[in-house]
């Protein structure tokens, strides 16, 4: 009976270690909340209702999520929130969170918190209206190469974003004095877009989601895009790379936690985003949104990360945006 009573002990002891060593597989243990850094109706808002909705219909994670929008400061609100709370609480980002911090417009950097995935990226496009006799990208560019006064380009809604530094770098890397082009701001994409059917400008650069619809109604030409493979809706729209010059800018959407969290944490989520990004109703997601899948797990994103800062900085000095 002694015999008996001791094995009982250390199988209860045992048990009591196991269960002590894998907390950590409990995780997650409440409502996991997507924080979107921005109002409803953007970008970021639609990937973290993408994210709720494919997550809960697969049934990947067996927790309430919940999208919680906190919009201001180009983000800084919703990540300064995300600082401060544990690892339940995820955000989506994008170049701005990156960007932002090189601007001198917020104290966060991207090493504040916990890389988990770049998700999905749409392209960037430049666009003339139908009757503009620039015959394509390659041409405008030596237009402004000869003039970087010509033309007027149109951007929105700041100079420092993912449109203006795009066209900075491919204007730059042709031989463009870029710190004499003449951008033209607006508050968004769409008034970057009526500005340029209306004839006000010459050229404008913006998503291609912003673009395509005009183009393919004819009243406007997409005369290049950053992307990598040719456009679903018109394999004729040529990229920089068809043109012969050798670059592509995606705009990338990603998500990361708060600082601090376990590898056991950052695992799981690996686990059920490689999971996600295979299944039918992420490819819909994308399909509809005219996203691209562009994944990347934790290890790789911070690797991502990284290499964004690095070429954000010299672009920004070659803007001009810093010294």
């Amino acid at each position: 009976m002694k015999f008996l009573s001791v094995i009982m002990l250390a199988v209860v002891l045992v048990l009591s270690a196991c269960g002590n060593g894998s907390a950590e597989s409990d995780y997650p243990s409440k409502n996991v909340e997507i924080v979107a850094p921005a109002t409803p109706g953007g970008g970021w808002d639609a990937t973290a209702r993408a994210l709720q909705n494919v997550l809960d219909k697969e049934g990947l994670v067996e927790q309430n999520m919940n999208v919680v929008n906190k919009p201001g400061g180009g983000g800084e609100v919703g990540w300064q929130y995300l600082k401060g709370k544990d690892s339940h609480s995820l955000s989506i980002n994008s170049s701005l969170v990156i960007a932002n911090n090189l601007l001198g417009q917020s104290d966060l950097t991207y090493e504040d918190f916990t890389p988990l995935a770049v998700l999905a990226t749409e392209w960037i496009s430049v666009a003339v209206p139908s009757d503009s006799d620039i015959e394509d990208g390659v041409d405008m560019l030596e237009r402004l190469k000869e003039d970087p006064k010509s033309l007027k380009i149109a951007v929105g809604p700041a100079l420092g974003n993912n449109d203006h530094l795009s066209f900075v770098r491919v204007a730059d890397e042709y031989g463009v004095d870029v710190s004499q082009l003449e951008f033209m701001i607006y508050e968004s994409g769409g008034d970057v877009l009526t500005a340029l059917l209306g004839g006000h400008v010459d050229v404008a650069t913006l998503s291609i989601s912003e673009s395509l619809e005009q183009h393919l109604s004819g009243n406007l030409d997409i005369i290049a895009t950053t992307a990598d493979e040719p456009i679903p809706e018109d394999e004729s729209i040529e990229s920089w790379q068809d043109q012969g010059i050798d670059f592509t800018f995606p705009h990338w959407r990603g998500i990361m936690g708060p600082p601090d969290m376990t590898e056991e944490e950052i695992a799981y989520w690996d686990e059920t985003f490689s999971e996600m990004v295979e299944s039918e109703e992420w490819q819909k997601v994308l399909d509809n949104n005219g996203w691209q899948d562009y994944y990347m797990n934790s290890e790789e994103t911070k690797a991502f990360l990284d290499e964004q800062n690095e070429m954000y900085e010299d672009l920004m000095k070659t803007a001009g945006l810093t010294e």
